[in-house]
C-alpha cells in the first residue's frame, strides 16, 4: 500500500472513532502537519484550553503537552481528557516546583505570585493569579496592593514585564524556554532585513 493510501485510510479509521466515541481532537499550533490535518481544533494553549470548554464532545483527545491536558481538565471536569504521549512535557513548566516556590514566597513574603500559563496544575494551585503572554501587562497592574511580584516560571517573560510596569519589582524566576533563548538579537536583525515588510509579531 502506498503513502497516500495508507494516510487515507488512517484519517478514515480516526473520523469514525471521533464518531462513534463523540471526541474531539484538539492540537497545540506547534504539532506537526500530519496531526494538524486531522484535529478538529487547533491553536496556541490559552485558546485551546477555552475551545475544550466550547467542544460539544465527550472525549477530549489533546495533542500538546501535559499541563495544556490538564488545564483542559481542569476546566472541563465532566469530560474525558486523554493526552496521547503522558511522557510530552515542557521543560520550562518543569524548571519550578512546588517546594522551591514556597521556598521563594517564604524569602518574599509581602509578594504576589504570578504565574505563566504555561505551568502545571500545583504549581498554578501555590500561585496568586495566573496570566498568558497577552494579558500579563494587565494582570500584574492590577496587583495594586502588591509592590513586589514573583514572576514565574519564564524569566524573559519576566524580563518583559518589568520594563513596561517600572512602579514594580518583578522577582524573577530561573526558568525558560531552551528552544526560545537559542533565539538570538542577530538573527531577528537579520531576518528583519531579508525580509522588511514581514509583519514583526512575537507570538507565544
Amino acid at each position: 500500500m502506498d503513502e497516500a493510501r495508507y494516510k487515507g485510510n488512517l484519517k478514515k479509521k480516526i473520523a469514525k472513532l471521533k464518531k462513534e466515541r463523540n471526541a474531539v481532537i484538539i492540537a497545540h499550533n506547534y504539532q506537526r502537519d500530519e496531526i494538524q490535518d486531522i484535529a478538529d481544533i487547533s491553536g496556541d494553549s490559552l485558546a485551546l484550553s477555552q475551545a475544550a470548554v466550547r467542544a460539544d464532545a465527550k472525549v477530549i483527545v489533546f495533542c500538546g503537552v501535559n499541563f495544556m491536558a490538564e488545564s483542559a481538565s481542569v476546566l472541563n471536569p465532566d469530560k474525558i481528557v486523554l493526552l496521547p504521549v503522558k511522557e510530552a512535557g515542557c521543560p520550562m513548566a518543569d524548571m519550578v516546583t512546588v517546594e522551591r516556590l514556597r521556598e521563594k514566597k517564604r524569602q518574599h513574603p509581602d509578594a504576589a505570585i504570578v504565574c505563566y500559563v504555561n505551568s502545571s496544575a500545583e504549581i498554578k494551585a501555590e500561585s496568586d493569579i495566573c496570566c498568558t503572554s497577552s494579558n500579563v501587562i494587565q494582570i500584574v497592574r492590577s496587583l495594586k496592593d502588591y509592590k513586589e511580584i514573583i514572576f514565574i516560571p519564564d524569566k524573559n517573560l519576566g524580563r518583559y514585564v518589568q520594563a513596561n510596569v517600572p512602579d514594580k519589582k518583578i522577582i524573577l524566576w530561573e526558568g525558560f524556554c531552551p528552544t526560545h533563548i537559542r533565539v538570538s538579537k542577530e538573527e531577528v536583525l537579520k531576518m528583519k532585513g531579508l525580509h522588511p515588510e514581514a509583519d514583526r509579531k512575537s507570538v507565544v
